[in-house]
């Protein structure tokens, strides 16, 4: 379990499908998460629970999901995620969902990724983290920014939504960079209205 001020990340169960299945039915949340692709959702439990069960023995040396709580309730608020974790390059991807929508805006999803960073970088020795979402979810933008993420380019008109195109925006951190605005991040543990709501990849 890795420890925050206002959330914390845990192992993920086979109970926390539920909350899976109900984040990738909830249109809002598909939209926000992934534009609105339809490999996010919506999802039948039968087939989430193919996915879910190759998410519980995911080797954490190359990959993990982590269920994201509220520290003070225990309650189930979003998942965050590492993926295609290369020791060679020293390079991972991440992403991070809030799928309870009265949380989202209140540096939950900002202090989860803020976790998984320290985690990814003090852990296993990463030299660099990527991410992406799409330029229409602003506040996501902003919250990786906040948080030390470069914008290091971008897939132009590669994200449709709602017949209107956008870019998918492509963020990287290096290893040095978040080394020196540690003191930064250990101090900003909350706020912001960038919460990443996002799943970012």
């Amino acid at each position: 379990m890795i420890e925050g001020t206002h959330v914390r990340l845990r192992a993920l169960r086979a109970e926390d499908a539920e909350h899976h299945l109900r984040w990738r039915n909830d249109p809002e949340t598909v939209r926000l998460a992934a534009a609105g692709d339809p490999c996010f959702g919506p999802v039948t439990p039968e087939a989430l629970g193919l996915g879910f069960d190759t998410m519980l023995r995911l080797v954490p040396r190359e990959a993990a999901v982590f269920t994201v709580e509220e520290a003070a309730t225990g309650r189930v608020i979003g998942m965050a995620d590492y993926r295609d974790l290369d020791p060679w390059a020293g390079v991972a991807t991440l992403g991070i969902t809030i799928g309870e929508p009265d949380v989202r805006g209140r540096g939950h999803g900002s202090e989860a990724v803020r976790l998984l960073v320290d985690h990814l970088f003090g852990a296993y020795g990463l030299h660099r983290l990527e991410l992406d979402t799409w330029s229409g979810n602003e506040h996501a933008v902003r919250a990786f920014t906040r948080l030390g993420f470069r914008i290091e380019g971008r897939r132009r008109a590669a994200v449709l939504v709602g017949g209107a195109r956008y870019d998918r925006v492509l963020f990287g951190l290096l290893r040095e960079e978040w080394a020196a605005a540690a003191p930064q991040h250990r101090a900003g543990d909350g706020g912001g209205d960038g919460d990443g709501d996002a799943v970012t990849g």
